[in-house]
């Protein structure tokens, strides 16, 4: 028994240190995603909802798809053009489950690193299962969980070939944040998607009033390049800034934002 327990422990260490080669290997490509100053797009969702099935439609390529828990366990990028000329990349990410044991965390930290890093989330979800709402909510609840619920998303409402009524897709919509329905399968609403995930990245603004560290020179070209700057003041050893933001953006400037209130002084310049 003591013989056995020490073969366990040392394929434990193992899978561990496997582990964490894993997530330092998905850490550089996202450093270097991250030099490219391209926008990430992040599929999330229930298993089996067609998160594969469906990137394979945006990007126009071929991943592992299989009807079974957890087909994607490594997350796979692909780069997806969208309208007007835009290049995004999209990667797909394991599917989650209700109440996700604890146990398979370690095991699921690379693909989640993956969702906080995100400037967009698309969570797709299986509207012909029977508990497609309920699947939909414990994936928001897991969003939640790791962080990542401040991530601007769209829903897409897949698999409505599936359906007795697709039409009665569009009535469901309203129970779901900026949702579309489509069907990966059958390549319905590919187009109005990359539509509406180009007005998500580009087109959609958020109020934002951050006060930058002049060390942070970086976010502040990013904000005068992409951003809308309504007021700003430069203090001693920072700059104060007003205006608003592409959603994709917003998660950059997390930990600088201030309240707008009081913060500025009367004389603005």
């Amino acid at each position: 028994l003591e013989v056995d327990r020490r073969v366990i422990r040392k394929r434990i260490s193992r899978i561990k240190e496997d582990l964490e080669k894993v997530r330092a290997h998905r850490t550089r490509h996202r450093d270097k995603r991250k030099k490219m100053q391209m926008s990430i797009v992040a599929l999330v969702g229930y298993t089996n909802a067609g998160k594969s099935t469906l990137l394979n439609q945006l990007a126009e390529s071929e991943l592992y798809v299989a009807d079974q828990l957890f087909a994607t366990l490594d997350p796979t990028t692909r780069r997806v053009d969208l309208p007007g000329g835009y290049k995004a990349l999209f990667t797909d990410t394991v599917g989650f489950i209700q109440k996700l044991p604890t146990t398979l965390v370690a095991a699921f930290r690379a693909t989640l690193e993956e969702i906080a890093d995100a400037d967009l989330l698309l969570h797709v979800v299986d509207i012909s299962h029977p508990n497609a709402l309920n699947h939909f909510e414990a994936v928001e609840e897991t969003l939640a969980e790791i962080n990542a619920d401040h991530i601007p998303i769209i829903t897409a409402l897949n698999k409505i070939d599936l359906l007795e009524d697709p039409e009665k897709a569009n009535t469901t919509l309203e129970n779901y944040p900026r949702a579309i329905a489509v069907s990966a399968k059958e390549k319905i609403g590919i187009k109005a998607l990359r539509e509406l995930l180009k007005k998500g990245l580009y087109e959609t603004y958020t109020a934002i009033t951050v006060r930058l560290p002049y060390q942070e020179g970086n976010l502040l070209s990013i904000f005068h390049e992409s951003g809308k700057i309504e007021r700003i003041e430069h203090e001693r050893g920072s700059t104060l800034i007003q205006g608003r933001l592409p959603g994709r953006l917003i998660a950059r400037f997390d930990g600088w934002e201030v309240l707008p209130e009081n913060e500025f002084s009367d004389e603005e310049i």
